[in-house]
C-alpha cells in the first residue's frame, strides 16, 4: 500500500531488508526513486512500480477512538486479518495491524484481494495502551484490594513472564499474559510460564503482583 509521494513505505536495505519502513522521496526518477529511510537515514534507490492503484477505505482503532483514511493499493494485492502495513494519514503515520476485511454489507471474510475490497478495518499497534491488573504482595492487603491500571508504550516493548516493570510510581513482577485474538502467530491466549514474552501491540491485559513499597499500607 502507497504513501503520498514524498514518502513511501519501502525495505531498507541498510536496517529493514525484510519490512517495509517510512521513507522520505528525495528525488523523482524514470522508474526509480532516491530515497532515504526514516529509521537509520540510509539513502538510496527503489523501483517504481507501474501498476495502477485503487483507493480504498481503512478504518483505524486507537484505545477507545476511531477514525476513517483511505490509501491506495494494487488491485490484485491480496491482504489477509493479522498482516501490518503503513498508513499515511492526515492524523499520523502510523503502522496498523488488519483487523477486518469487508467486501460488502455487513460481510467480513479474513483474506481477500484489494479490488475485492470495500473497506479495511485495522488497529494502531505502533503505539499502544495496555491494560494492567496488580495483586497486593502476598501478606499485605486483600484481594480485593487488586488495582487496575492502563499504561502507555511503543507496540513493540516486549513484556517477559517473571520479569519486574516499573511505569512511574507503579512497580510490579508479570505473573501472566493474556493474548489479544487478533494476534495470531501466538500459539495461545494467555501465557503464565517463566520467560514467556509477549509484545506490547499483541496484550489485551498483564496481570502481575505488587512490587512497590508503600502502594499496600494497612490504614
Amino acid at each position: 500500500m502507497s504513501a503520498p509521494q514524498d514518502r513511501l513505505a519501502v525495505e531498507c536495505p541498510s536496517c529493514s531488508p525484510a519490512e517495509s519502513m517510512v521513507h522520505e522521496v528525495l528525488k523523482e526518477g524514470s522508474g526509480h526513486n532516491t530515497v532515504r529511510c526514516s529509521e537509520c537515514g540510509h539513502v538510496h534507490k527503489v523501483q517504481i512500480e507501474s501498476e495502477t492503484e485503487v483507493e480504498r477505505d481503512v478504518i483505524i482503532s486507537q484505545d477507545d477512538e476511531s477514525f476513517s483514511t483511505t490509501v491506495d493499493a494494487p488491485p490484485a494485492e491480496t491482504i489477509a486479518v493479522g498482516e501490518e502495513f503503513i498508513v499515511d494519514s492526515p492524523e499520523a503515520i502510523m503502522l496498523v495491524r488488519i483487523t477486518g476485511i469487508e467486501i460488502g454489507p455487513e460481510q467480513r471474510v479474513e483474506e481477500a484481494a484489494i479490488e475485492d475490497i470495500d473497506t479495511i478495518w485495522t488497529r494502531a499497534v505502533d503505539n499502544v495502551t495496555v491494560k494492567v491488573t496488580v495483586n497486593p504482595k502476598e501478606g499485605t492487603g486483600d484481594r480485593e484490594d487488586t488495582r487496575s491500571f492502563d499504561v502507555q508504550l511503543p507496540g513493540d516493548h516486549e513484556f517477559v513472564v517473571g520479569e519486574t516493570e516499573s511505569f512511574g510510581d507503579e512497580e510490579f513482577s508479570i505473573k501472566a499474559i493474556q493474548v489479544r485474538q487478533d494476534a495470531p502467530e501466538y500459539r495461545h491466549g494467555k501465557f503464565d510460564h517463566e520467560g514467556d514474552m509477549v509484545y506490547a501491540k499483541d496484550v489485551k491485559r498483564l496481570y502481575g503482583t505488587d512490587k512497590t513499597t508503600s502502594a499496600w499500607s494497612a490504614w
